[in-house]
């Protein structure tokens, strides 16, 4: 296992170099800032304490790479304010590859096949509606799911995995990590070529609790149950995943990474309840170790990571970074690691590297929608609320982006994302109890919030959190726990107004 092997080098290196890891934003070209720029930066990045008028560019999400002309469904579907007349069209042709159905092997059309054979969707696009959240199932309506289970099962006695788990316990001690499920891989496919069998069948349940709020106000929690048909598997774990929204992406790519880890308190020595922790992934394409910024534990570094990786485990499609064509098929799984793949002709893999540096392009370029009402006094409450509340706490409202020698477009942003990118402790009520990487199984990264109040416009639902069972802000807000308890203990007893003031402000994210 080539990460094992390379990490036990970086092990065997220096304890000390283990426990502080270079997490130096080497993904970017960056152009070091000047002192004028900094003092600038701090300047504006403190929180406000004025309520009573919105702050200078709050309405630009994005800064200057903000869209304003916004269409309903197709509000998340923008390119970047910021992109060039030549980046455009390596947009457009980036959205063609990523909205392209896949197709078996062998096939004549020789750059589009390679599905499989065991798979989640056949385009980026069905999972990642309109580049926004995707469909958690619905009693009765399981045609329009764009949801996948992780798995998992314990890993004692895994020497590759052991070595994994010495970097890790040299970082901070952590508990011993999982591995995938050795029958069924790390992800459950339930879609498959003709000819072969699909891993399985799921379902969920839901068992209804009330919640009493303050002025008489009951809210109902929903809580899932899911099941797989036929698995037996000692000690697996499952953890329900429903696909993110995707604007912005390449402006969190590029906040830095100093930036990030300032906001880390992992012993909370301020005292406030918080003590976000950074997420530390290995990174193939670096062959070193990175800051998590993707993925709802941050399990990936980069965009081009986190496309590469969907494409193989969830399409079954090969790439430079995952260049195994059977995708998430198991050892075990003989009839799919010996069926047709679509790799070996002139781009070696099923997708080549031109290819996934385009749809690498669209995912950073998905622009972010301009804030909706700013001035409205309501949602100006509202701001106070999420203030006072203590919600800034993790989701930081603002950040500005490296200066960048290439990839412009994000390049020197003012930008408000509403996360701080690190890991959390959110309570037992929302843990999935499967550890990824350093996140422990009670452990999230902080969702961005902008474009959260276009969530029913763009994908028909108002369903949130990492599967979905929050049926609204409030709910998902009152589904909080652990490090946020507090925070969620002061929204149950405010007065119903200002509730509904922080509501309103969310909404108009």
């Amino acid at each position: 296992m080539r990460h094992a092997l390379t990490l036990s080098v970086l092990i065997a290196t220096t304890t000390a170099a283990a426990a502080s890891p270079d997490l130096s934003d080497r993904h970017l070209d960056l152009v070091p800032r000047t002192a004028e720029e900094a003092d600038r930066i701090a300047a504006v990045i403190p929180p406000t304490d004025d309520f009573s008028a919105p702050e200078a560019f709050e309405a630009n999400s994005a800064g200057a790479a903000t869209v304003t002309d916004w269409r309903g469904g197709q509000a998340f579907s923008q390119p970047s304010a910021t992109l060039s007349s030549e980046e455009t069209l390596d947009f457009a042709v980036g959205n063609g590859l990523f909205r392209k159905h896949w197709v078996p092997a062998p096939a004549s059309t020789k750059a589009s096949d390679g599905l499989g054979p065991l798979f989640n969707a056949r385009a980026c696009q069905q999972c990642h509606l309109h580049d926004g959240r995707g469909h958690p199932p619905e009693p009765g309506d399981t045609d329009r799911v764009s949801m996948v289970l992780k798995l998992s099962v314990p890993a004692p006695g895994d020497a590759a995995l052991a070595e994994i788990e010495a970097y890790l316990a040299a970082l901070d001690g952590s508990a011993p990590r999982t591995r995938p499920d050795p029958s069924l891989g790390s992800q459950l496919q339930d879609r498959a070529l003709p000819g072969m069998d699909i891993e399985a069948r799921w379902d969920v349940t839901y068992e209804e609790s009330p919640v009493i709020l303050s002025g008489g106000e009951t809210v109902s929690l929903r809580r899932p149950t899911y099941h797989i048909d036929g698995v037996v598997s000692d000690g697996l774990v499952i953890s329900p995943r429903v696909a993110p929204q995707m604007i912005g992406l390449g402006l969190l790519e590029a906040i830095p990474a100093q930036d990030i880890l300032a906001h880390e308190d992992p012993d909370d020595r301020d005292g406030d309840g918080i003590s976000g922790r950074a997420q530390i992934v290995w990174s193939q394409e670096y062959d070193a170790p990175m800051l998590g910024r993707f993925g709802l534990k941050a399990g990936m570094p980069t965009v081009r990571a986190q496309a590469a990786q969907a494409l193989s485990t969830d399409i079954g499609i090969s790439s430079p970074l995952h260049p195994d064509p059977a995708g998430d098929c198991t050892p075990r799984q003989t009839a799919c690691r010996n069926a047709p793949h679509g790799d070996g002709d002139a781009r070696h893999h099923e997708i080549d590297a031109a290819g996934l540096d385009l749809i690498t392009f669209y995912s950073r370029n998905l622009a972010v929608p301009a804030r909706r009402a700013v001035g409205d006094p309501e949602v100006l409450r509202g701001k106070q609320v999420f203030y006072e509340t203590g919600c800034p706490a993790c989701h930081v409202p603002k950040f500005v982006t490296h200066r960048l020698s290439r990839d412009t477009a994000q390049s020197y942003q003012l930008i408000w994302p509403y996360t701080d990118l690190l890991l959390h402790d959110m309570g037992e009520g929302l843990a999935d109890h499967r550890p990824e990487g350093r996140a422990s199984g009670r452990e999230w990264r902080t969702p961005p919030l902008w474009g959260i109040g276009l969530t029913q416009a763009v994908s028909g639902h108002s369903y949130f959190l990492h599967d979905g069972r929050a049926r609204s802000l409030l709910e998902a807000v009152l589904w909080h726990g652990g490090e946020a308890e507090p925070a969620r203990t002061r929204v149950v007893e405010m007065p119903p107004a200002d509730r509904a003031a922080l509501i309103t402000y969310l909404e108009s994210l």
